[in-house]
């Protein structure tokens, strides 16, 4: 069992943790859209598509890299208490938190499967039925969701974003949920 937990805590953390550094630098292309923004809006005709590329990027960012701050304990923390606990009872604290975190990323990402399947035209069924159609064939793409602004992009591709980060980040979740539990069964030292 724990040799399964420390398999799987590598792999998700790797994946992570590498995802999360090549991440980090989509700022960059965010910063180069808002300064195209700008200057196109100053010298010449502004151009459309810049802002909710922005948008967008900005989403990629912080979902993407969402899995990282979790995985470097970078996400916000009530330190009053915790800070002068033993590792021990913060494993135990832990264990008992991360699953509200593992919860709460499961309703999102629920929302997120509906989000996305309805932006790839399923408005009837389930959204797990929709996505699994797909596999069955049984599924098919109907009108796709396009964005109300004068731009129109689709709007899939963000969804399905959104999508990735948050099942990387329930996976990082059960991921910090192991080594919580790998704390707590260590013999003390």
């Amino acid at each position: 069992m724990t040799r399964a937990m420390g398999t799987y805590i590598r792999t998700i953390d790797a994946v992570n943790y590498g995802l999360g550094r090549a991440v980090m630098y989509g700022l960059f292309a965010m910063m180069a859209v808002l300064l195209w923004s700008s200057i196109s809006k100053t010298f010449l005709l502004p151009s459309l598509w810049t802002l909710e590329t922005a948008q967008f990027a900005m989403m990629a960012y912080f979902i993407l890299g969402g899995p990282y701050a979790i995985q470097l304990g970078a996400n916000v923390r009530m330190d009053l208490f915790y800070g002068n606990w033993s590792d021990r009872r913060k494993a135990w604290v832990d264990c008992v938190t991360v699953l509200f975190l593992i919860f709460y990323l499961g309703v999102l990402l629920y929302g997120a499967l509906g989000s996305t399947a309805y932006s790839l035209g399923n408005f009837t069924a389930p959204p797990l039925e929709f996505f699994a159609g797909f596999l069955t064939g049984e599924s098919e793409v109907g009108r796709l969701e396009r964005s109300p602004t004068a731009w129109r992009p689709y709007l899939w591709p963000i969804k399905s974003v959104i999508v990735l980060g948050l099942t990387l980040m329930l996976l990082q979740a059960i991921s910090e949920l192991f080594k919580d539990i790998l704390r707590l069964t260590e013999a003390p030292a």
